[in-house]
């Protein structure tokens, strides 16, 4: 994995030619902006925000399933799981 600062962005270029994973940081604030992710990468990137996106969906979803089984309104009725 490459570190790279904004400042690097400007030269675009030698930037994006890359085949490996980029860091990219605030070169002023030593903060952490993200990363660049080639494509060669892409589809197992993908794949990946795929599988995170399920996780999300799959604990929504118990969230949804214990605020229904504790449901005292009655049959047909939704509760919001708020008490």
């Amino acid at each position: 994995m490459i570190e790279a600062t904004l400042a690097d962005l400007r030269q675009s270029s030698i930037f994006f030619k890359t085949d490996e994973v980029i860091h990219i940081v605030n070169g002023r604030k030593k903060e952490d902006i993200g990363y660049f992710v080639p494509t060669i990468f892409k589809d197992k990137f993908e794949s990946f925000l795929n599988e995170l996106e399920k996780e999300k969906k799959r604990k929504l979803l118990k969230r949804v399933a214990i605020a229904s089984t504790k449901d005292i309104i009655g049959d047909g009725a939704i509760d919001d799981g708020i008490n």
